[in-house]
């Protein structure tokens, strides 16, 4: 069974067609059913939209109280490292985890490359802790398509903390705010430019910001990333009442600043809850998903019930026909109306 948003991609047969019971099955901690559920929401085949559909229907009806962690930073940053060492301070403090670690995709496969599973061993083995690694697809802004849909699976099976790892810094990389209730960007010193490129608007969203690997000969360097990074967040504007970014040096690695990252995040949550802005935040949230879902379901209605040879069949030809691309996109899409 294929995918139209992914393409080529086979879906194994769903072992469960009840939703009730795949729902309980999740509730109850079954680790088979909760990577099947997953499976599941993740799948945009015809077959499996009604059963989708009443699954996380039950899912909805939970409000669970969780805490939504996004976590994002350059490559090399160590967020594998972090997440491996935070992940396990959260798990002490009586909570339970899931990551979420979105790799980048094969353009050829849509496979995931980097394998972020792999390097977190110790948090692997821990029966507190769920990691589930998800290739993004292609898809823009750091996040696989339906990785809204996994954190709602992952809190229905009891997980009160879910962490969301992206692929990277980048451009569209701010999608993973419109997941999350608190985003914290990691940061490394020593690379001779200490704002490493880092896009305005992602700072600006930044609930927390970390400097990791402040240890060893990168401990003085770190402090002055820090002070340059408090600098330049001086000069954007904050609104009345609203949260003052928080910039952190820590060490991963060693086992440093991990508790008042911890502290901070406590601070921060409460801090929004507070005020109001994090049910508004969600909220909100649930509108931009909204309109995402319903162009990813009005692409897969419209490209559904043709084949990937006979799409590109068509393509062929309306480039042909037509002197510019978009006057193409236009007679493609009046022709996809009568199939």
């Amino acid at each position: 069974m294929t995918d139209s948003i992914n393409p080529g991609y086979v879906y194994e047969p769903l072992q469960v067609n009840d939703p009730e019971i795949l729902f309980e099955q999740v509730r109850e901690g079954n680790r088979v059913a909760l990577a099947q559920a997953i499976t599941l929401v993740e799948s945009m085949a015809p077959a499996h939209q009604q059963l989708k559909s009443g699954f996380l229907h039950k899912c909805a009806s939970l409000k669970p109280q969780s805490v939504r962690i996004g976590i994002t930073g350059v490559p090399g940053a160590g967020k594998s490292t972090l997440i491996e060492t935070f992940g396990k301070f959260i798990i002490d403090k009586g909570h339970r985890l899931a990551v979420l670690a979105i790799d980048p995709s094969s353009t050829k496969t849509k496979g995931s490359i980097l394998g972020d599973k792999t390097r977190m061993q110790h948090l692997s083995a821990n029966p507190h802790a769920f990691i589930r690694p998800t290739a993004s697809g292609g898809n823009l802004g750091g996040t696989a398509h339906f990785t809204r849909e996994v954190i709602m699976v992952c809190e229905t099976a009891g997980f009160d903390h879910v962490i969301v790892e992206t692929v990277g810094v980048g451009q569209s990389e701010t999608l993973v705010n419109d997941l999350t209730d608190v985003f914290i960007l990691l940061a490394v010193p020593g690379t001779g430019d200490e704002l490493q490129g880092i896009k305005r608007g992602i700072m600006e969203m930044a609930n927390i910001i970390a400097i990791n690997k402040a240890d060893g000969d990168n401990l003085a360097k770190a402090k002055q990333a820090s002070v340059q990074l408090k600098n330049a967040l001086h000069l954007y504007p904050l609104a009345k009442h609203d949260w003052a970014t928080q910039v952190l040096t820590i060490s991963a690695l060693e086992n440093k600043g991990i508790d008042a990252l911890h502290e901070t995040l406590n601070r921060f949550i409460h801090f929004s809850k507070t005020t109001g802005q994090f049910d508004h935040k969600r909220n909100n949230q649930e509108k931009i998903w909204l309109d995402k879902y319903l162009f990813d379901l009005m692409r897969n209605e419209l490209l559904g019930n043709i084949n990937n040879s006979k799409l590109d069949e068509l393509k062929e030809t309306v480039l042909k026909n037509n002197p510019s691309v978009y006057e193409a996109a236009v007679d493609l899409l009046r022709q996809l109306k009568k199939i």
